[in-house]
């Protein structure tokens, strides 16, 4: 879209020739270079051959957009591959593979070459070498004689090889190694075994151990004996270095170096370095071995100097030198990238690269060397070609290189030839602009080379003080009106051809906000609608967008919140459940195919305040505590006041608390909280209100505990009595613990006879106890006590209870029940009667009768008790025909009496076990008769001396009634017939008029 300034492909007739030669043929962004590209090159390889059928790989593969097909070729050591009729190397894509590998005939430098018909590029070059180690020539090797004290260098005599080799020694037997330490050297440089001073110990044979890295080949050499002369030892001698490295140095950047150095002497010497400049060593730096060799990892510029190495000891000391020189391959500063140019102009690449020593340059064309001649002009790493023609079209390449390496950089030169084409820009078939407006016209051919235009319009426009036309081709008018809409077109030539565009330019009036959004302010929860409306041309497309604070409003994704709303020149905002991230600057953004507006506003939402933070206590004592706090958002209200919440671990959650001041306004952010008990955990927490609502909570405080005090709760529920004879019971409901205002927290209980003035006192210090005992023989029974009891801790006494009275522990009663009878009442029921106690001195609170079986096992016992002055009671749930002894004896709170003489009974046999069967009933009239077979006794059983016709609950639907018949004897009730259901006629069915007919056998 545009918004007042457009671009339009026109032409206007009379200016083409001054102007043709500014007009691009803009092909370049668009062309698709073919050539090919590196995307794996072959690499060095070094391998150990193995066996026959081992093969190396030598990897190359080029790349294009589209993928094009390449044909490859190889060379060794400058010289190209034959690969006809060669049986051991063969091609596999770009890759060479080479079987029953020769060292001799396959090592060497190996390069790859690509060409595709866009041209030819070569690889960089890869060296194939091959490992191996022979053996040592097994002949007898001469023993060294050395004095006692003397240095001696023993001789590895490496033999060929290729690959990297590690040394060891083999001292008399294998695999006892030789030690390295300031006495002993092995060099990896030489593979010979330096002895600073020879001692007796070191009399035996020693072995050179060869090991190749790569082919994991080990050799072993003859044996030198190393024999200790007996003209006597060697005096002392000052050092003489026998390893040292070279005068000249050469290190390639990155490399890691070893330098070497080892001295014979008498004493030992010790080897220490340093730099001539006195430049301290790197951090890097490494010394190994006794400082036999310095190591220098990953070598740079600065690590470049004269290295010395010194050997002391008490008779003298000696140094060798040498200087590290720095080298590095070449590597890309500057590459070349792939170019396509009309036929007729100019090519310049240039490529630089670094390295030491400095690279030279030189250049290839599909592989073959550039010279510098005619057209063609070589500098150092630029490449000229003037006047291109077709023939120039190719891959070409900059070549840097220095003794330690070379590098390639490709790319590929498209010379182009083609008739003008507004294919990839063509005019728009209608272009609309907004009057008042200024619009750019432009005329973009693709022409190689460069095309002629032809410009003209069908209102045969003339150049003025509106109109302008510049040197690119781009024609502006300023200040559009109506009149100069209309019908423009684009003509191109050049040796190749002709092209042209048309396209229509309509002008429209400006759009208008009719309605805007305006800024309000809203409570959290509501909606809203901000409206967005818009005057516009009827010729133009409105499309209408919302920003909030900036980001687009994705109305899929925040659909539970905003939804667009309105017409085709209506785009208003609805914003459903305002939350307070809902506020901030809304715009809405209005796009026609001319022009572009937008209106905003900033909603404001109001809600409750934010959490307030950073809640502190300042001071605390045993019912106070001070706090501070900092506010949070108002979130649009002005915060109106404060509340305070307290926990501990004896409260279910959050509970408000009593503060100073009472009431907290909302400029205050400090306050005391009072009431708090004495010896508490307490956390507090604090809520803003303002006149939207009530706000989250503040994260809580810190834990902390009030002081101690003085108990100032008093136990409850004072009371007691009962207990055994001569006992005072006293018992109370334990002060909680979120009360007891102090450690050491205990009871005191208090008591005294009725009518007494002194208080006898005992103290528990257990908190939880909730009973007191007091024995002494003199305690009369059943006598009255004023008793209290009060808490203490660790800081004092607190309050008593108020006092109550209980009763010492009275005896039981002496006196039996006399007069006692039993009557059985059934099967399962036995009557027991007897006299009450006339008088005795011990209180009866009731009686208890106790039944058993068997008169031999009088412990096996039930019981019944009966509470008040009755005498009479029945016991239940007995088995029927079986005897019972039973006994009466009294009781109170001390216990129960003696019992009386026992008396026996025999339960009423049982009733019918079998119950009334082949029921059958009849409705005459108003009447029911029920009709069912007798139930005859058994021997065991009870006669039955009647039935009973007894209601049930019916389950079924309503107007049903049920009946169960069951037997009537002296044993009770025997069992139920099956339930009779008799369905109801209607509601005035009489249900209390029964006939029985008993048939009879």
């Amino acid at each position: 879209s545009f918004s007042c300034s457009m671009v339009f492909f026109m032409s206007l007739q009379n200016y083409l020739v001054n102007m043709s030669a500014h007009f691009s043929s803009a092909h370049a962004e668009d062309t698709k270079f073919l050539g090919p590209s590196w995307k794996k090159e072959p690499e060095d390889l070094i391998l150990p051959i193995h066996s026959p059928e081992q093969e190396a790989i030598l990897t190359c593969e080029a790349s294009g957009v589209p993928s094009p097909q390449y044909r490859y070729e190889w060379s060794l050591n400058g010289t190209l591959i034959d690969l006809h009729g060669d049986e051991r190397r063969r091609l596999s894509g770009g890759n060479l593979i080479i079987t029953s590998l020769e060292r001799d005939q396959d090592s060497g430098v190996y390069q790859c070459t690509a060409s595709n018909t866009q041209g030819t590029i070569l690889s960089q070059r890869a060296t194939l070498q091959f490992a191996y180690l022979e053996s040592f020539k097994m002949q007898t090797r001469s023993a060294v004689n050395v004095r006692e004290g003397q240095g001696v260098v023993l001789l590895c005599g490496t033999p060929l090889h290729s690959g990297e080799l590690t040394f060891t020694w083999v001292f008399n037997e294998y695999p006892h190694f030789v030690q390295q330490d300031s006495r002993r050297f092995i060099s990896q440089e030489t593979g010979n075994l330096y002895i600073a001073k020879v001692e007796p110990s070191d009399v035996g044979n020693y072995t050179c151990v060869v090991n190749n890295t790569i082919t994991k080949e080990r050799v072993f050499s003859s044996p030198t004996p190393l024999v200790l002369r007996n003209d006597g030892a060697m005096g002392e001698y000052e050092p003489k270095i026998e390893l040292h490295f070279p005068d000249t140095i050469p290190a390639a950047k990155g490399s890691t170096l070893k330098l070497e150095c080892f001295a014979l002497g008498n004493p030992v010497p010790k080897i220490s370095w340093r730099r001539t400049s006195d430049v301290s060593f790197p951090n890097k730096v490494k010394l190994k071995n006794s400082n036999a060799i310095l190591e220098i990892p990953s070598f740079q510029q600065e690590d470049t100097g004269t290295y010395e190495c010194i050997a002391e000891n008490s008779r003298g000391k000696n140094a060798a030198r040498g200087r590290m020189s720095f080298h590095a391959t070449p590597h890309w500063l500057q590459t070349m990238t792939d170019k396509s140019l009309s036929i007729e102009e100019n090519l310049f690449w240039e490529c630089k690269a670094n390295g030491k020593p400095k690279p030279s340059y030189s250049w290839l064309k599909n592989g073959e060397t550039l010279i510098s001649e005619g057209r063609v002009q070589i500098e150092n790493g630029a490449l000229s070609i003037s006047s291109l023609n077709l023939s120039d079209g190719g891959m070409y390449q900059c070549v840097a290189e220095n003794k330690h390496g070379i590098i390639y950089s490709s790319a590929e030169l498209m010379v182009l030839a083609s008739a003008p084409s507004f294919s990839q820009n063509p005019l728009s078939r209608v272009l609309k602009a907004r009057s008042g407006c200024d619009v750019s016209l432009d005329c973009r051919p693709h022409a190689s080379p460069r095309a002629i235009s032809l410009l003209c319009d069908a209102n045969k426009l003339s150049i003025n003080f509106r109109i302008s036309l510049f040197p690119n081709g781009t024609l502006k008018i300023a200040n559009v009106t109506k009149r100069d809409g209309g019908t423009y077109t684009c003509i191109a030539k050049n040796q190749f051809g002709t092209a042209s565009t048309t396209g229509r330019l309509i002008i429209t009036e400006p759009t208008r906000i009719s309605q805007g959004p305006s800024s309000t302010e809203i409570t959290v929860g509501e909606s809203i609608v901000l409206p967005c409306q818009v005057t516009a041309d009827p010729a133009l497309d409105v499309a209408f967008s919302w920003a909030f604070n900036g980001q687009p409003i994705d109305f899929h994704q925040d659909a539970d919140h905003f939804e667009r709303v309105g017409g085709s020149f209506s785009g208003d905002l609805m914003i459903r459940n305002i939350q307070l991230n809902h506020g901030g600057k809304y715009v809405c953004l209005i796009d026609t195919d001319v022009e572009s507006l937008s209106t905003d506003a900033i909603l404001v939402v109001k809600g409750p305040p934010s959490p307030p933070d950073l809640v502190v206590v300042e001071e605390v004592t045993d019912s106070t505590a001070q706090l501070s706090w900092s506010p949070g958002q108002d979130n649009g209200s002005p915060i109106t006041g404060y509340v305070i919440q307290a926990r501990t671990p004896f409260t279910v959650g959050w509970q408000a608390v009593d503060t100073v001041p009472e009431v907290i306004n909302g400029n205050t952010l400090t306050a005391t909280v009072v009431g708090l008990n004495a010896w508490v955990e307490y956390e507090f927490r604090v809520l803003a209100s303002n006149s939207v609502g009530m706000g989250e909570p503040s994260p809580p405080s810190t834990k902390i505990r009030t002081e101690d005090a003085m108990p100032d709760t008093a136990p409850t529920d004072v009371g007691g009595g009962g207990g055994t004879k001569s006992e005072l019971v006293i018992t109370w409901e334990p002060v909680p613990e979120e009360l007891q205002n102090g450690e050491g927290f205990g009871y005191i209980i208090a008591f005294r006879p009725v009518g007494m003035v002194t208080w006898t006192r005992a103290v528990i210090s257990a908190p939880s106890v909730t009973r007191y005992v007091f024995r002494n023989d003199t305690i009369p029974p059943f006598s009255p006590f004023n008793i209290k009891v009060g808490a203490f801790n660790n800081r004092g006494e607190g309050p008593f209870s108020s006092i109550a009275t209980v009763f010492s522990a009275e005896e039981v009663p002496r006196v039996a029940p006399e007069r006692v009878s039993a009557k059985s009442l059934s099967a399962a029921d036995i009557e027991v009667t007897w006299e009450l106690i006339a008088s005795t001195p011990e209180r009866v609170l009731g009686y208890e009768v106790v039944y058993w079986e068997d008169d031999t096992k009088p412990d096996t016992v039930g019981k019944v008790r009966i509470t008040g002055n009755y005498t009479a009671v029945n016991v239940s749930g007995l088995q029927g025909n079986t005897q019972y002894y039973l006994a009466v004896c009294a009781f109170n709170t001390a216990g129960t009496g003696p019992q009386s003489v026992p008396v026996n009974v025999t339960t009423k046999k049982p009733p019918p076990g079998q119950p009334p069967q082949n029921v059958e009933w009849n409705l005459i009239g108003s009447q029911l008769v029920l009709q069912w077979d007798p139930v005859i006794a058994l021997e065991t059983e009870s006669e039955v001396t009647g039935y009973i016709v007894s209601d049930i609950i019916s389950l079924h639907p309503e107007n049903a009634l049920g009946y169960l018949i069951r037997t009537l004897s002296e044993g009770g009730l025997g069992e139920g017939s099956e339930p009779i259901h008799i369905y109801q006629l209607s509601k005035s069915f009489p249900v209390a008029v029964f006939y029985f007919v008993f048939r009879r056998h």
